[in-house]
């Protein structure tokens, strides 16, 4: 497991590879030294037990499910979580995205063999080789899913969710049995912290 290298800077104000080893660097650093809730900072707890939180969706995902996918990004980031998703383009990305700009820690568990093709907001890139069979990974993976948009990829995820008992909070994403519909990403991190919290 390695840390992905950035892609250029370019106009779309991706991350160059100075940036990302300076955010890599000041993610982790943060998430190590500010105090949780109970007072401890991260230093005081394996990093092994940061909370996990993971986005699964669509790759063509409409306008406004992209923008719930950064914000919700962002969300995890600030509240201190890690961000798993499968490192590619849609849903993925702007979560991403929304987590990298908030200074938080992304970790993509990706289908092919190579790093290079997680989208340039991924902090830690995981290649498995295993096409759309990583999807069980990416639950595996994950202490919480949110699911937002989505077809049959996004189904299957779900699914694994359910399989290894891992609670699916939904946005505009399927309507199957399990999946816990919310409105707002705003709504969704408060039944994450509830969750959490127990």
């Amino acid at each position: 497991v390695c840390a992905r290298p950035a892609s250029d800077p370019g106009a779309s104000g991706k991350p160059s590879d100075s940036r990302r080893s300076r955010h890599l660097s000041a993610s982790i650093s943060a998430m190590h030294t500010k105090p949780d809730a109970s007072g401890r900072s991260l230093s005081q707890i394996p990093l092994r037990d940061t909370r996990r939180v993971g986005v699964i969706g669509g790759r063509e995902p409409d306008p406004g499910s992209l923008k719930y996918a950064e914000e919700m990004g962002r969300l995890i980031a600030v509240n201190r979580y890690i961000l798993v998703n499968g490192g590619r383009g849609g849903v993925m990305e702007a979560s991403a995205r929304g987590a990298h700009k908030a200074g938080g820690f992304v970790m993509a568990i990706l289908p092919g063999h190579d790093r290079s093709e997680a989208n340039p907001w991924v902090d830690l890139a995981v290649p498995t080789g295993l096409g759309l069979m990583r999807n069980a990974l990416v639950a595996l993976n994950s202490d919480i899913l949110v699911a937002i948009d989505g077809s049959y990829g996004t189904l299957s995820e779900i699914a694994y969710g359910h399989m290894f008992s891992i609670p699916v909070l939904g946005l505009g994403t399927w309507a199957v049995k399990g999946v816990v519909p919310h409105q707002t990403p705003g709504s969704v991190l408060s039944a994450i912290r509830k969750y959490f919290e127990g």
